[in-house]
């Protein structure tokens, strides 16, 4: 659903030139359609202009590529733009564990700030589109704008009362109230973005979908047939169409957000 993108990029070698030229290709914070969903509203004109001075570049990145590894040093936060995210870390015995999904609007890197290294990895799910934010440029308009500040605040709030949100999925919910909560959470987000209230395409598989909800690859798949079959949604491969939305939300605590 994510496709579309308002930028032109020229041809590039991914490995040596993910960094792209300000004067180039930046659109500035003041003109970004989805300021809103990551910048502090109340803003001038006048703010939004110094405002602008937050972003220093713009990188795209590839469909599985890195955005950060674990163990990276911190120095910027991202703002995406254009794209999908997940983030994951390793486990003991060397599987993945995904941790989260990110999209346009939203901030990623705040992990970081705690060790001053980041403690994840951030995987594209598809071709992305990140403003880069070095963490002092964020640091000094805190000082001058505290509604920046607040608004980092909230970021960083939001991240811990998700996180919450799916250690009570992980504990207390069955396998389809999982997946129902996080079905009706993905397409409300992207509804904020523009998108359909009912329809979506997931940029995750099954199998990353069954590692953020604490579930097998069966099972996952046992659910969405079961929500067919019973014609709650309709799914033809990663398109999912919410029929019965209400049915969807009996499902589990419609206040559950994640």
């Amino acid at each position: 659903m994510l496709t579309g993108y308002d930028v032109y990029w020229q041809n590039m070698n991914p490995e040596t030139m993910t960094e792209v030229s300000v004067a180039t290709l930046k659109v500035a914070c003041s003109g970004c359609n989805l300021r809103e969903l990551c910048m502090p509203v109340g803003f001038n004109t006048e703010d939004m202009q110094k405002l602008d001075t937050v972003v220093a570049t713009r990188r795209r990145i590839k469909q599985g590529d890195l955005l950060f590894s674990n163990g990276d040093s911190f120095t910027s936060l991202f703002a995406i733009r254009t794209g999908f995210f997940k983030t994951c870390v390793s486990t003991i015995d060397g599987r993945e564990q995904v941790t989260g999904f990110q999209m346009a609007g939203e901030i990623i890197g705040l992990d970081g700030i705690v060790s001053d290294h980041h403690s994840c990895n951030a995987v594209a799910l598809e071709d992305s589109d990140v403003c880069v934010m070095p963490f002092s440029n964020v640091e000094e308009l805190s000082r001058e704008f505290p509604v920046l500040q607040r608004h980092v605040h909230k970021i960083m709030s939001r991240e811990i009362v998700r996180e919450n949100s799916v250690m009570m999925l992980l504990g207390n919910m069955r396998a389809e109230e999982r997946l129902a909560a996080f079905l009706l959470n993905l397409v409300q987000r992207l509804h904020a973005r523009g998108f359909s209230q009912s329809e979506l395409t997931l940029r995750m598989s099954r199998e990353e979908i069954g590692s953020y909800l604490g579930m097998k690859l069966e099972t996952v798949s046992r659910a969405f047939s079961k929500f067919g079959d019973e014609g709650i949604i309709e799914v033809k491969q990663r398109y999912v169409k919410i029929v019965k939305p209400d049915l969807l939300k009996k499902i589990f605590n419609p206040e559950t957000c994640i």
